[in-house]
């Protein structure tokens, strides 16, 4: 006990903060980042992550201006609160970058991914997948007699649901593009 008879951090009375303010919780956010179209930017980018030990689960990039030379790169990460807010800060530090949106908590979005999927079988196991494809909404854009490849496209969680459907059906291997977003209303 302190002279005060207060238990130290353990009471709302305490002279001292001793939180952080910004929690523990791992949160996934999604980064817009508009950049120069230039050698290089996309590995400052990456090395960001890659130094700091932070994990990029979704990685796209395409160029969006092309008389402007601009890309635009959309990574998924995760983080608490204090991460994600220091990422940010240090991806607006990286000369060739000319924005940084955090599309999570800038307001409603919409983000979609592509995924390729090739699904093995024969029999009763063929028809269920593509009886299953068909409830996905996926496109079969390759048929032999021994496999189909499907396309998806939709959220994460769809994939990932497909994926999970078509395991025991016989999926062979999977191709995923990552995220692609986009902030919905007028705003940029």
């Amino acid at each position: 006990m302190s002279p005060l008879n207060i238990k130290k951090g353990s009471t709302s009375h305490s002279a001292y903060n001793l939180h952080s303010g910004y929690g523990d919780l791992i949160e996934r956010h999604t980064l817009a980042i508009l950049v120069e179209n230039e050698p290089g930017v996309l590995a400052r980018v990456i090395g960001l992550f890659a130094g700091r030990g932070y994990n990029i689960e979704s990685l796209t990039v395409a160029e969006t201006d092309h008389e402007g030379h601009r890309s635009r790169i959309t990574i998924v990460t995760s983080g608490t609160q204090q991460v994600i807010t220091q990422i940010k800060a240090q991806l607006g530090r990286i000369v060739p970058v000319h924005e940084v949106h955090d599309l999570t908590v800038e307001g409603p979005s919409v983000e979609r991914e592509l995924a390729l999927f090739k699904v093995a079988g024969k029999g009763d196991a063929r028809i269920e997948a593509v009886r299953l494809a068909d409830i996905f909404r996926a496109n079969v854009v390759d048929s032999t007699l021994e496999s189909f490849i499907f396309e998806v496209t939709g959220t994460s969680e769809k994939i990932d649901a497909f994926a999970e459907l078509m395991r025991p059906l016989g999926l062979v291997e999977v191709v995923r593009t990552g995220v692609a977003a986009l902030s919905r209303g007028a705003n940029s």
